[in-house]
């Protein structure tokens, strides 16, 4: 069969119901879903999608799965599920923010930075200045099927760069070493913590002495920067 060309919002649908799925991962379930429907794939054929159609798909990939998991698993493809899944992105221009920053951050349920470099659901993208901040974009990682990468954590960090830092609830010392040869910090929480409470903390060390790779990354002027640095050494 060929290559479906999926949509964003059916990319990340399949990534998160994926996640439901014990043993499953966005590749399995694309080859289930590839069974279920004729390609392309859309949207609206994976919603049409029946529960006995999708347990016996692909050799009856599923069918040790839990009725009640799958029928979950379905909801969240067709974007049914009892909250909605995903919130939505705002339209962003270079310059609508200024002193702002882009930020990621590694997300399993798109409410708290609380997922794993190397196996997160989704990178969290905004921009960020001390007074405000948008959510422009929602990426996954996933390396898509047929593309051969030599590092994983590599391949992640480049769909990021041109974020200035990415928030982790967890990541490994090799991978954050790549993170940081790509130009982007790596920042790792001590505990779990809401999208908008660490989007709060950033706008607040903006808003007082950013320390100067931040402030060079704002577009604050070099005099400023060393201000900022006399400050913080006190």
């Amino acid at each position: 069969m060929a290559a479906n060309v999926l949509s964003r919002e059916l990319a990340l649908r399949i990534a998160l119901a994926a996640r439901t799925l014990p043993d499953v991962d966005s590749k399995g379930l694309l080859a289930v879903l590839s069974e279920c429907v004729d390609a392309p794939m859309t949207e609206s054929k994976v919603a049409s999608i029946a529960l006995e159609t999708f347990r016996k798909a692909n050799g009856g990939a599923l069918a040790h799965v839990d009725s009640g998991i799958l029928q979950q698993a379905l909801k969240i493809l067709s974007n049914n599920a009892p909250d909605k899944v995903l919130p939505d992105t705002q339209a962003y221009q270079d310059g609508d923010l200024p002193n702002s920053v882009r930020i990621a951050c590694a997300s399993d349920d798109a409410i708290n930075v609380n997922g794993h470099f190397g196996n997160c659901a989704w990178f969290m993208v905004y921009q960020v200045n001390a007074e405000a901040a948008r959510l422009i974009d929602i990426r996954t990682a996933d390396i898509p099927e047929g593309l051969v990468v030599d590092d994983k954590n590599v391949y992640r960090a480049e769909q990021l760069q041109d974020c200035k830092v990415v928030y982790v609830a967890s990541v490994g010392g090799p991978a954050a070493a790549k993170i940081v040869r790509l130009g982007i910090h790596p920042m790792r929480l001590e505990a779990i913590a809401s999208l908008a409470d660490v989007i709060g903390q950033l706008q607040g060390v903006m808003a007082g002495s950013p320390p100067p790779w931040l402030a060079k990354a704002m577009g604050i002027e070099a005099p400023d920067r060393f201000k900022f640095e006399r400050e913080a050494m006190g």
